[in-house]
This record gives structure tokens, sequence and C-alpha cells, in this order.
């Protein structure tokens, strides 16, 4: 689809490095945004190649212009139930830090919405559900448009060095 050029995004300002650009996309009803400095590109959906002995969750992986790149299937992930891709389904291609260094993963999504501007004001903590989870993947929620939108820490939601879930 396209790549994304350099565009300002989660910076820290003393708002905990929350206030800036989110790409937000869909799963199911749910809305979703991760930090636009953490995408790299949105493509459609490739021919993917299962890895054997890998968690549900885990699709396989791509072949991205030479490049090998596991792709995770997000509505898995978060414990929804799998559906077959849509026209408007797409990879959402984005860097993840781990112990080693940066690492490429595609998120595979029910679709692509907008990317929104987000201000520190704008974001709220994760609630307290009242019992003990772990919601440490949410890096806020932002009241937009009469919904609510969740944005995520990907890094901790792919679990790659900081735990996952």
């Amino acid at each position: 689809m396209a790549e994304l050029g350099k565009v300002s995004g989660p910076a820290a300002k003393g708002d905990g490095g929350k206030e800036g650009k989110y790409l937000t996309f869909a799963l199911g009803r749910e809305e979703y945004g991760i930090g636009i400095l953490k995408v790299k590109e949105i493509i459609g959906i490739l021919p993917i190649t299962p890895v054997p002995r890998t968690p549900g969750y885990m699709k396989g992986v791509i072949n991205l212009r030479g490049k090998v790149i596991p792709v995770v299937d997000l509505r898995l992930k978060f414990g929804m139930e799998g559906i077959a891709a849509t026209d408007r389904a797409c990879i959402i291609v984005v860097e993840v830090s781990h112990p080693n260094g940066a690492v490429l993963t595609g998120v595979m999504v029910d679709s692509v919405s907008e990317v929104l501007n987000v201000k520190a004001g704008d974001i709220e903590e994760a609630p307290d559900f009242g019992v003990k989870l772990d919601t440490d993947y949410i890096l806020g929620l932002t009241k937009m448009n009469g919904g609510v939108k969740i944005l995520l820490e990907i890094d901790r939601v792919l679990g790659n060095g900081n735990g996952g879930f």
C-alpha cells in the first residue's frame, strides 16, 4: 500500500511520551491506535508461510521485498474470534524493540482508519477493572468522535523483551 514518511509521534514532553500521532485501526467493532513512529508501512495481505510449532496467533512469515517478517494476527492475540481476511484487511509493519535491537513485525488488522493527533490531555490511563489484570500493553485511552480508542504499547503487545501478555 504505502510507506509512511517521517512525522512527529509520541514524544517525551512530560506527558509520559503519549502525546502525538497515532495510526488507528479496527478489530471488530473496537478501535485501537499505535504510535506512528512505530509504524513503518501498511501493506495488503500477502501470502503467509506458516511456521510449525508457533502460537495460534502467529500466522507465519511473509517475504517483504527480500526481508522475512513474522506476522501476528492481532484478533487472535487479543483472544477474539478469527475471521477470513476481507478486502479492507491489511498488515501494519511495525518496528518493535527487542533485546537484540529493533525488529520488524507485521500485525494483521481488519482495517486501517486514520492518523489521529492526540493531545496529552485527551489521554486517560487504563481503568482499574477491579481485579488484577495485566494492562501494561495499554498506553492509554482516548475519547474521539463519541467513542473510545485504545492506544497500544506495541512492544508490550508483541512481547518482544517487555513481558507481553
